[in-house]
């Protein structure tokens, strides 16, 4: 099997601040709810963790699997799509002005800001991980566990199960809510 997991809240997302690869750590509520999801998850069986390198995603990767024999596997191809120069900005989604607003309003003409990733870029380097990592282990009977970020784990979920661009923000990953992908 194959699952994914978004990282527990952080301050910046309560302040709804485009975080990126801004390395944010979890606030107590998101610690709470890493501990929640341990107790909830506790009868899935994961044999490998794989996780984003930014801080909210390892914390959130060590308190859901503490206490079980699973190793975390940090991987460069699971942090969080770049933002660039909007990074740290508030309240994106009600601002036309940004140049970041397409990515969450028109997906498919999102052409990427200053120093950000585009959507190709973010699809290049998770797909990059799902063909020679995640996939490879899961047809061979493991069960694998990606703990990562909103549009980094949304670019996964698109792939495994074939959703188009214009629907990208579809998905709806919210923090720590387990997803099995297949």
């Amino acid at each position: 099997m194959l699952y994914i997991m978004r990282h527990g809240k952080t301050d910046w997302n309560v302040d709804y601040r485009l975080q990126g690869r801004t390395d944010i750590p979890l606030n107590d509520d998101g610690r709470q709810m890493a501990r929640d999801a341990a107790q909830t998850y506790a009868d899935v069986h994961f044999d490998v963790c794989y996780c984003s390198p930014l801080i909210r995603a390892q914390e959130t990767a060590k308190l859901l699997l503490e206490n079980r024999d699973v190793p975390i596997v940090t991987d460069n191809r699971l942090i969080e799509m770049s933002f660039g120069v909007c990074e740290g900005v508030d309240h994106v989604y009600s601002k036309p002005d940004c140049p970041v607003y397409p990515l969450f309003k028109d997906p498919e003409n999102y052409k990427g800001v200053e120093g950000g990733e585009t959507f190709e870029d973010l699809f290049a380097r998770t797909g990059d991980f799902l063909s020679n990592e995640a996939i490879p282990l899961v047809n061979s009977g493991k069960d694998v566990l990606i703990v990562g970020h909103g549009a980094m784990n949304t670019s996964i979920v698109c792939q495994v199960r074939d959703i188009p661009l214009k629907d990208f923000w579809s998905v709806g990953i919210e923090n720590c809510k387990l997803i099995q992908l297949m």
